[in-house]
């Protein structure tokens, strides 16, 4: 059974297509600091047929109605710079949120990860989600069989404290000389995930964040900062929104509008100043 959500080839519901227009809009209006970073919200019915398919509903297709209330995010400073637009939009639809993103870290692979896996028992202890996303790092270097044995064991740690587990592939960011040298590591890592997210379609999945980004971090798409590799305000908007979609097919989440939340006081977090977007 494979579930991952693609696009399914279906066109964009106009309420959908409303929905990105708002965080397009509100935040292009009060957040003039990206206009230069390629972060601008400009999504088209048809680079976003993904947002309309149902192929990674729980199991038999049916949404759930018991989840999320406690949603747990994970990632590195892609994640990190994504998190403030999904707290705002988490909590503007009444699910509490908590990231445990890190900027040069927050990997599930290899020796790097070790913090990772110091902390993530803590907090899932602690914070005690019922959903946890975790989004695939720059930094989940090793071979193909390394990498589905870190997501196995990720799969399993979170299931045994009682949540699901959400793997989200990582926008397109450019290849500098430091990532370089580990393309193809990088290149087989979301691979890696889908695979192990289908041994447990009841409690995983992957989701396929190429239906927002696309696949390469030069295009306008991608919404990379002037980095070309983090997302600023808008960029961030944008995935809070997909990423709520696909909470919606998957548990039954009523996403709160965008408007409710996409000019918040979000938007000064001091991440964004750090790269450059306001």
């Amino acid at each position: 059974m494979d579930n991952e959500i693609n696009s399914g080839g279906r066109s964009l519901p106009a309420r959908r297509v409303f929905g990105y227009a708002l965080v397009a809009a509100a935040v292009a209006l009060s957040l003039t600091g990206c206009q230069d970073s390629g972060t601008g919200v400009e999504v088209s019915a048809g680079d976003s047929a993904a947002a309309d398919a149902s192929d990674g509903a729980r199991g038999s297709g049916e949404k759930r109605d018991d989840g999320p209330r406690r949603l747990l995010w994970m990632g590195d400073s892609i994640g990190e710079a994504q998190a403030p637009a999904l707290d705002a939009a988490m909590e503007a639809g009444g699910v509490a949120f908590e990231s445990v993103a890190a900027a040069g870290g927050g990997g599930v692979v290899g020796k790097i990860a070790a913090p990772t896996w110091d902390r993530l028992p803590k907090t899932l202890k602690t914070f005690a989600p019922d959903v946890v996303a975790y989004q695939v790092t720059t930094y989940d270097w090793g071979t193909p069989a390394e990498q589905r044995a870190a997501y196995e064991r990720l799969v399993k740690t979170v299931n045994e404290a009682g949540a699901d587990l959400l793997l989200v592939s990582a926008p397109p960011f450019k290849l500098d000389d430091f990532y370089q040298p580990h393309e193809k590591e990088i290149e087989s890592a979301p691979q890696s995930a889908k695979s192990v997210a289908a041994k447990y379609p009841d409690t995983a999945a992957f989701l396929d964040a190429s239906a927002l980004w696309g696949d390469d971090s030069g295009a306008e798409q991608a919404q990379r900062s002037k980095d070309g590799i983090h997302s600023c305000q808008q960029g961030s908007a944008a995935f809070a929104v997909w990423f709520g979609e696909q909470l919606e097919r998957r548990y039954g989440f009523d996403p709160a509008a965008a408007d409710a939340w996409a000019t918040g006081e979000w938007t000064g977090d001091k991440v964004y100043s750090r790269l450059g977007c306001a």
